[in-house]
């Protein structure tokens, strides 16, 4: 398996443990997240969910399922913060972890959303 599809796993399920932390009305120190890439989603997580939001707005975030929502997370995050690979490749690796992943719909969604979000930032 390509070493960055293996380190993006690792990542998505940090993402994915980070979904079922407790949540405080404070601003929190961030607990271990395993990786740096972890941490820095993490760091820009209110930005990020605001596309989320912006993009999919028939869907609220507790409702879309925890997996897509660390995919999505992971994904945006390399969009529009890391910008280090093709946007192509972005939107193809979340694509095919939420096939392997996610339910038979998530990989749809997944590309619905970052697609939308893709066509926005290049207007």
């Amino acid at each position: 398996m390509d070493p960055r599809h293996t380190k993006r796993l690792r990542t998505v399920q940090n993402l994915y443990a980070q979904v079922y932390q407790p949540k405080t009305g404070k601003k929190q120190k961030l607990p271990y997240v395993g990786d740096n890439v972890t941490k820095k989603v993490l760091e820009n997580l209110e930005e990020i969910d605001k596309n989320i939001k912006k993009h999919a707005p028939r869907y609220p975030l507790e409702k879309i399922a925890p997996i897509d929502i660390s995919i999505l997370r992971l994904a945006i995050f390399e969009l529009l913060f890391d910008k280090s690979q093709p946007i192509k490749v972005i939107i193809n690796e979340a694509v095919e972890l939420a096939r392997e992943l996610g339910n038979e719909r998530s990989y749809a969604f997944v590309n619905a959303v970052l697609g939308s979000i893709n066509l926005d930032k290049n207007k």
